[in-house]
């Protein structure tokens, strides 16, 4: 291969050397000659960059749906895309139940953390409360975001990904009816975007058993996800099987618990706040010892941080072994390897999970 600086440093002393051209080489001239060699070299080494590594500098425009307070792994996630700079997020939907109350809470992190540049989107809109996380925000006017709100968050995602010069990266981290039902209003979404998800079961089921399971995200809503397994975008996906083994404890969670920036402060918060929520039913304690019940929990480890793994596929794939596999969606939701069936890049297991986890922390406590 000829490298374009070889070629565009050879063309410059030809032509500056060359008496047909009736060219006479000055110092001055020279000097030109020199600076655009340094330019060319340097265009050509990004060039060559960009060739050997696809994550290269240009950061990828991505969408992010979640169904944030449902689980507060979602808010993890959160954090850590922020805090990738391989990613430049162009749109944050939620779905699932009460998405305007989830927007709330999308809005008021963003808020908080001096990210309002980036839009939020209201999804479908489905019959029961969220709960868990909502209250932290029950006092945010939707209306005070300093960005863009769209009341039709489905409609943002098509014309997001329309309307973006280069391949978007759909990252998805629950139950799918947003993109199922932009996908029905416009299927050509599926040729411009590449998507990623935390979805299924493949070997491994919850807690690492040795049997696989159907998993939530894809139980939730097996229709919407036969529908996105089934379009013809190329698809990437965290199953428990990887997804299901992260939690952080000991040195690596003290380090986030104890690091005070703008993006953990707002996730221990709702960490909180989610924790004793999930207690409100138990009848054994008061309110107090639910406070007490928080705090011990806090100040030890994470919960299972599923959602963050997507986030992290988008970024990189080099902890993780992949494999491509035929996954069909059955009615009860589970993945299932069947010949025939659409080809989807699986992150079936860790090559280091140590070194994800200390990943994970290096980029929420930057």
């Amino acid at each position: 291969m000829i490298r374009p600086s070889l070629i565009s440093v050879g063309c410059i002393l030809r032509v500056i050397s060359s008496r047909r051209f009736g060219v006479r080489c000055t110092p001055y001239m020279l000097l030109l000659a020199l600076l655009a060699v340094v330019v060319n070299l340097g265009l050509a080494r990004r060039l060559e960059s960009a060739v050997r590594n696809p994550q290269s500098e240009v950061p990828v425009p991505v969408i992010f749906d979640t169904d944030i307070c449902d689980d507060i792994d979602d808010t993890w996630a959160l954090g850590v895309l922020l805090q990738s700079p391989e990613l430049d997020c162009k749109l944050i939907t939620t779905a699932v139940r009460d998405t305007e109350a989830k927007a709330k809470v999308v809005a008021k992190f963003l808020d908080k953390v001096g990210r309002t540049d980036i839009p939020v989107g209201i999804g479908v809109k489905q019959s029961g409360d969220s709960w868990r996380q909502t209250g932290w925000a029950k006092d945010y006017d939707l209306s005070s975001y300093r960005g863009k709100v769209h009341k039709d968050g489905v409609q943002a995602i098509i014309d997001t990904i329309m309307n973006s010069p280069t391949r978007v990266t759909l990252i998805a981290v629950g139950p799918l009816p947003n993109i199922a039902e932009a996908l029905k209003r416009e299927p050509r979404i599926a040729e411009k975007a590449d998507f990623v998800g935390m979805h299924g079961s493949v070997y491994i089921g919850y807690n690492g058993k040795d049997k696989p399971d159907a998993e939530y995200n894809v139980a939730a809503n097996a229709e919407a996800a036969k529908r996105v397994f089934t379009a013809p975008w190329p698809m990437t996906i965290t199953p428990l099987d990887t997804c299901g083994l992260v939690a952080l404890t000991g040195d690596k969670y003290q380090k986030v618990l104890k690091r005070n920036n703008a993006v953990t402060s707002n996730l221990l918060e709702n960490y909180r706040i989610w924790y004793k929520d999930g207690l409100r039913d138990r009848k054994d304690v008061d309110d107090a010892g639910r406070n007490r019940l928080t705090d011990e929990k806090l100040s030890k480890s994470s919960t299972t941080l599923f959602d963050t793994v997507a986030i992290y596929l988008a970024v990189s794939r080099q902890l993780v072994e992949m494999e491509q596999l035929p996954i069909r969606i059955t009615d009860d939701g589970f993945t299932r390897v069947e010949n025939g069936a659409k080809m989807v890049n699986c992150a079936v297991k860790w090559k280091d999970l140590d070194g994800y986890e200390s990943w994970l922390v290096e980029r929420l406590t930057k």
